[in-house]
């Protein structure tokens, strides 16, 4: 046995492992799932709303009603098996977070060592290490060996840390040199790296600014409607309507809900990531898509996020007079020939190409004496040292005077300056053995930098155009994280702020210190999560990028997480996004993808909101005038026209473009007055159709035809009856209403998007893609088949009705467009309201994109253009 493992202690014997094993002291750490697939499923499907729909799904089969069951079940059944795919998704994201890559180790049992796997550790075991090992469990190193660890996964420290015998290592580190043993005194969760773990695997399912205003606008639909519903069911119930109807009129109330917008928000996030994933961004929450464009404030680590964690030669500087070409041949051999690689000669080596020189002495680089050196004979003959310039200064003969202020201004622009130093020869180690240098000569200075990310430079500068702020926050120095932001390009005076500082501050002197700072340097992981934390409390928007351990539980505390591929498993695992060619080129891409789906969610949100306002007012005049109930289960089924289809694409052909005005201006302005006109026109449809055909029947005019069409769609036969007359009557008003509708719906995707100056009013701007007017054009031709094929027509609840009705229908399109148009040009609602003018962009005005300026948008509304939840498709 070698002389110092002789005082190395012998470890556990397997009796005493078993035993502890047995306590539960062993290193498998067993850590619950974060949801089970159980309660995702049952939360997802057996949804407040859901609930409802499947009681009267449950209703309408009972009562031989499966059209209407298919139609009102089936939008929130589609919508509770993508939110359950999606968490499913995300459950398996969480469930495969390791920090711990799970090699095998050796440890050391009954006075032998052996292999074992992690999970076999237990409390006490002794451990091997050696270079390119993991450390498993938390302890403390014991013996007499000293190592190098490379600790930047959990602190985010660049530079490997020197530990010797007594001192503390973490689970999580690595390796880089040298050799000994730690014991094991904390395992499984009790583990610094098992401990993220727990915490990481939370289970988190965030919204997004749109999903947000989506959620509210789809509740507050459904507070009115359930205030309709009561005294609704009341009459129906007080006038003995049959139970099938009662059922209906629940069915159509309950499709007054704009739930589609789930779906269509949904399907403009699966389109976008599958698009980012083309890009070289992976999206692993399917809401990130949008949430990036919402972003106030990114934050950022620097180590393997700002930076590659590679090093790069940026320059020489010669001293004393010498030709730059020699010094650089000298330092470009002395890299080459080193037996020890490292990062620093590895960066030196690639940019100055030299051939290799077995050296007959060397002493390899050590964090300790923070230099190296190497010694020939023959031909190439001198002694030649590398390394820190405090460390090497001692042994200079001859040094210049301003060398030091040399180094200093070197090191200030954020570069880490190396002496570059020789002599024609002398011994590397003294007697015993022990690294020595003779009296050296400085050669000159060497430059070396961090390799910045590809892009980083032109991403930054587009997101602080766009007024988002940006922070960086490192393990590292204060100062060397400030000088690497400035080479990223963030400019101006960058406020530093170091973690042993912010730890002694109250909660409120914190949070005024992580507003006024930029960098952040000497920052704890559990620093970083109170940051971000500390930002969200605020009302901030904030994503955070990172690749490390050290970033995990900030990454997941964010709205938005970003890792890079090259990172931790943890990172990559719980981030929303990640960059998986580790470059920030994709962030743009992400950028403008999310302003795409809030800027066609904008439209689409319109559109649902008008079509539900207007159908709320309708039923709340029929029922004031005494008329018949306006709409049937299955002419729900008309939406898809008019709503579904025209919104999913409106999303997916939108451009990103800047908004106009907050969402609830754009309801009032747009929505407000679509439905008013809507309502009257249709009130206006609806009896004029009713009471045509109940003059019909009483004359005797009604025509066979007629009625066997009523007797199909409701089961009651011509009969000279009051209750048939309301009944057949109604029949023919709710089809020729929802007629009229179903086309008011295809004008106002038009206005929404309009192709042509005659259909401005609500908005300023033509639309730039005229794909929505051949989209309405086929779908009015498609919808006209139907009117005029009876199966289908009768599917939908709509009847084959007399000349004069499409008479009518006609006049009332012709003077709703009219009427409508000129209540949004002449702003007669906002006016009323003493709402000041609507803003409107430059008519030159472009898509948004990362890097553009900022973009005025109106007098009141002074960040709107960059983070308002949602925008209408052919707004700025």
């Amino acid at each position: 046995m070698p002389p110092e493992q002789a005082t190395e202690p012998s470890g556990l014997s397997e009796a005493e492992a078993t035993s502890r094993r047995a306590r539960g002291e062993g290193n498998d750490a067993t850590i619950g799932p974060s949801r089970t697939y159980l309660a995702i499923v049952r939360s997802n499907l057996f949804s407040f709303f859901n609930n409802i729909l499947f009681a009267i799904g449950i209703a309408l089969i009972a009562l031989g009603r499966l059209n209407d069951a298919i139609t009102s079940v089936g939008l929130g059944m589609l919508i509770a098996v993508i939110g359950t795919v999606q968490e499913f998704r995300a459950r398996r994201q969480l469930d495969r977070i390791a920090i711990l890559n799970r090699p095998e180790v050796r440890v050391m049992r009954d006075g032998r060592e052996r292999p074992a796997a992690p999970a076999e550790i237990v409390l006490g075991d002794i451990i091997r290490l050696k270079a390119g090992d993991q450390v498993v469990a938390d302890g403390v190193l014991v013996g007499t060996g000293a190592v190098e660890l490379d600790e930047s996964l959990l602190t985010g420290e660049a530079t490997a840390v020197a530990r010797s015998p007594g001192d503390q290592i973490l689970s999580g580190s690595v390796c880089v040199s040298g050799s000994g043993a730690y014991r094991a005194d904390k395992v499984g969760v009790e583990s610094y790296a098992n401990g993220l773990t727990l915490k990481a695997r939370a289970f988190r399912l965030g919204r997004t600014p749109l999903q947000q205003q989506i959620d509210t606008t789809v509740r507050l639909a459904m507070l009115v409607v359930a205030l309709l519903a009561g005294p609704i069911l009341a009459a129906a119930f007080l006038e003995g309507q049959p139970t099938v109807r009662f059922v209906q009129v629940a069915a159509v109330l309950s499709g007054l809900v704009p739930y589609g917008m789930f779906f269509v928000v949904v399907l403009a996030y699966a389109v976008s990531a599958a698009s980012l994933a083309r890009r070289g961004a992976l999206v692993q929450q399917v809401e990130a898509v949008e949430s990036l464009s919402e972003a106030d404030v990114l934050c950022l680590d620097k180590t393997g996020t700002l930076t590659t964690n590679r090093l790069v030669f940026d320059a020489v500087h010669p001293i004393g007079g010498r030709e730059e070409a020699e010094v650089r041949r000298l330092l470009g051999v002395v890299a080459a020939s080193g037996g020890s690689v490292n990062a620093t000669s590895a960066a030196i080596a690639t940019a100055l190409p030299q051939p290799r020189i077995e050296p007959a002495d060397e002493v390899p680089f050590s964090s300790d004496r923070k230099w190296s050196a190497v010694s020939f004979e023959g031909a190439f003959s001198g002694v030649f040292a590398l390394g820190a310039y405090d460390m090497l200064k001692r042994h200079l003969a001859d040094p210049p005077a301003d060398l030091a202020e040399t180094v200093r201004k070197l090191a200030s622009s954020g570069l880490r300056v190396l002496l570059f130093a020789g002599a024609p020869g002398g011994p590397l180690h003294d007697g015993d053995g022990r690294p020595t240098l003779p009296p050296l000569a400085p050669l000159g200075l060497v430059a070396i930098g961090d390799e910045l990310r590809s892009d980083v430079r032109e991403t930054l500068a587009g997101f602080a155009a766009l007024g988002i702020r940006v922070k960086v926050i490192s393990g590292d120095d204060p100062n060397t994280v400030a000088a690497v932001a400035r080479q990223a390009g963030l400019a101006g005076d960058l406020v530093l702020a170091s973690g042993p500082d912010l730890e002694v501050l109250g909660d409120a002197a914190f949070a005024a210190g992580i507003d006024e700072a930029t960098i952040f340097g000497r920052i704890s992981p559990a620093q970083k999560e109170r940051i971000v934390r500390v930002l969200m409390a605020r009302g901030l928007h904030v994503a955070m990028i990172g690749d490390g351990v050290n970033d995990v539980l900030a990454l997941r505390e964010a709205q938005l997480g970003i890792a890079m591929k090259s990172g931790s498993a943890a990172a990559r695992n719980v981030a929303d996004m990640v960059l998986i060619n580790d470059d920030f080129a994709p962030l743009r891409s992400a950028f403008e993808e999310g302003h795409r789906v809030r800027t066609g969610m904008g439209g689409a949100m319109l559109l649902f909101v008008a079509r539900v306002a207007a159908s709320i007012l309708l039923v709340i005049g029929m029922t004031m005038l005494a008329l018949p109930f306006p709409f049937e289960p299955s002419h729900v089924g008309l939406t898809l026209f008019t709503v579904g289809i025209p919104t999913s694409l409106l999303v997916l052909w939108a451009k990103p473009e800047p908004a106009i005005g907050s969402l609830p201006r754009r309801l009032v302005s747009f929505v407000a007055p679509a439905a008013i006109v809507t309502m009257a026109a249709g009130m206006a449809v609806f009896t004029i159709s009713y009471n045509d055909m109940a003059a019909r029947i009483a004359a005797g005019t009604f025509g066979d035809g007629y009625a066997a069409a009523v007797e199909r769609l409701t089961g009651f036969a011509l009969a000279a009856s009051d209750s048939y007359t309301r009944a057949a009557a109604g029949a023919f008003a709710q089809s020729a209403l929802s007629t009229f509708l179903t086309f008011t719906g295809f004008l106002l995707v038009l206005f929404v998007a309009p192709p042509a100056r005659v259909f401005l009013g609500w908005t300023d701007r033509l639309a730039a893609d005229r794909r929505m007017a051949l989209l309405v054009a086929g779908l009015a031709a498609v919808f006209a088949a139907v009117m005029f094929v009876r199966p289908l027509a009768e599917y939908f609840g709509l009847l084959h009705a007399p000349g004069s009705t499409y008479l009518v229908l006609l006049v009332a399109l012709f003077a709703w467009a009219v009427v409508l148009g000129a209540a949004w040009r002449g702003r007669w609602l906002e006016r009323f309201l003493h709402i000041g003018p609507r803003p409107r962009t430059a008519p030159d005005a472009g898509p948004m994109a990362l890097g553009d300026p900022p973009r005025p948008s109106g007098p009141a509304e002074t960040d709107e253009k960059r983070r308002s939840p949602a925008e209408g498709a052919t707004e700025g």
